[in-house]
């Protein structure tokens, strides 16, 4: 039985709040603004020049302590779980998140306050099917005692969470807790849970520049006979919390998980491989087909956008196109590839130029679906920051990313990167001018 697939949300109208990050103790706006179906979720820095964009995905996952970030050509967003965790507990696909700053505020310490101002402001349904993903075989990570695994959810189930706690010598003790979690049960169950940490341990955190902007009014600080200047919420609250930072880490995959995950004294950085891990495996299903997107584009699709014919055709499939922002295509390089003929034919390996002459194809869908009905035509102006970083030989799979950077009347520029086998090999920054047809 596979997952209940429903429409794709955003929220009715933009959302603000601001206050001071959790570790670093700097001051942020954050302001959620609604986008169309297929935008996914994004964080632009409006600090800094020319506003970074940073998609949420487990690529863009940077390992920080004790919290979630996602970085990309140097521009970061620290904190993010709470927030995720609220877009992910609700069932929001698409929104985009402006921030003066580099980590996200931590309000109360818990999610409950986003949740109050998305629900204020409304959540509307969109017309695009919200991305799926069942778990049919187990997946793992196992660190120093901690264990995160992901298993096949039980039929008719959809993400199901249960996680053992284990503070021995504190007021923490063990907890464990077992939860479906849905809209209603992450509003009612999960959100209202805070952040925490031991009072043995504050001195040591700030001592390495943490929890600068923590106190006792937006952090759960439990002694040995437990919480300290506070009153829980729940008698289980900090096991709680641990399920909601989870659900928030697990919103990297971008996808709506069917899974049963077991976690063992995780944090964040066991959470965020466990997704990195998953969204390998739906990569994988993706590039063999196993798994279709109602955006894929067939090789018959595709010839009706590009002009390019083989021998020069260098896309077999386009997996899935985000909106106008994000397309992912598949070429399988085999040995009667004409190019091999001639190009090192005693050691075939793919021209260098041949990966950027498919990356720019796929940059092509990406824009003329863009362009279909302006009367223009995008047009290779330049390709900056080429890096051919590994062999592409005959038998190798190469998925093929386009992503948006910046669209403007006359130009757009893409960064595209090709992989094998989860490994890049090959990137560029690729410079189109959108010309009259």
């Amino acid at each position: 039985m596979h997952a209940v697939r429903r429409a794709q949300r955003t929220i009715r109208v933009p959302v603000e709040f601001e206050g001071v990050g959790l570790h670093t103790g700097e001051r942020a706006k954050v302001v959620l603004k609604p986008a169309e179906s297929d935008f996914g979720v994004e964080f632009v820095r409006v600090d800094l020049p020319e506003s970074p964009r940073i998609s949420v995905n487990a690529d863009n996952a940077a390992y920080m302590a004790r919290r979630t970030a996602v970085e990309k050509d140097g521009a970061e967003v620290q904190t993010i779980e709470h927030l995720m965790a609220t877009l992910h507990g609700l069932g929001i696909d698409n929104v985009s998140i402006e921030i003066d700053g580099r980590e996200v505020p931590g309000l109360d310490g818990s999610s409950k306050p986003i949740v109050d101002l998305i629900r204020a402001a409304g959540i509307v349904e969109q017309k695009a099917v919200r991305k799926t993903f069942t778990v049919d075989e187990p997946i793992s990570v196992i660190e120093n005692g901690s264990s995160l695994v992901a298993l096949p959810a039980a039929e008719g189930e959809g993400l199901t969470i249960e996680y053992t706690l284990d503070y021995p010598n504190s007021g923490v003790g063990s907890q464990y807790r077992r939860l479906s979690v849905d809209e209603h049960t992450f509003e009612r169950e999960l959100a209202p849970a805070r952040t925490f940490c031991l009072e043995s341990e504050v001195e040591a955190l700030r001592g390495i520049g943490l929890g600068k902007g923590a106190n006792h009014s937006n952090t759960l600080v439990f002694g040995m006979n437990g919480v300290v200047e506070n009153e829980l919420r729940f008698a289980d609250e900090p096991v709680r919390h641990k399920i909601l930072d989870l659900v928030g880490d697990l919103f990297l995959v971008r996808a709506e998980l069917r899974a049963h995950i077991v976690a063992t004294k995780t944090g964040h950085n066991l959470n965020v491989k466990l997704a990195q891990k998953i969204s390998s495996a739906m990569r994988s299903k993706e590039n063999r087909g196993v798994l279709q997107r109602d955006t894929g584009l067939e090789i018959r699709e595709i010839m009706r956008i590009l002009p390019h014919r083989y021998p020069f055709l260098l896309i077999d499939r386009v997996i899935e196109i985000e909106g106008y922002r994000r397309a992912v295509g598949v070429k399988n390089v085999s040995i009667n590839e004409p190019f091999f003929q001639g190009h090192w034919p005693d050691q075939p390996v793919m021209p260098g130029v041949l990966q950027i002459e498919a990356m720019a194809q796929l940059a092509g869908v990406l824009l003329l679906r863009k362009l279909e009905n302006t009367g223009k035509l995008a047009v290779l102006l330049s390709i900056d920051h080429v890096k051919l970083r590994k062999a592409v030989i005959p038998g190798d799979q190469l998925r093929l990313e386009a992503e948006t950077v910046r669209v403007k009347a006359r130009t757009a520029k893409i960064h595209a990167r090709a992989l094998v086998n989860d490994k890049l090999v090959a990137e560029a920054v690729m410079k189109f001018m959108l010309a009259d047809a």
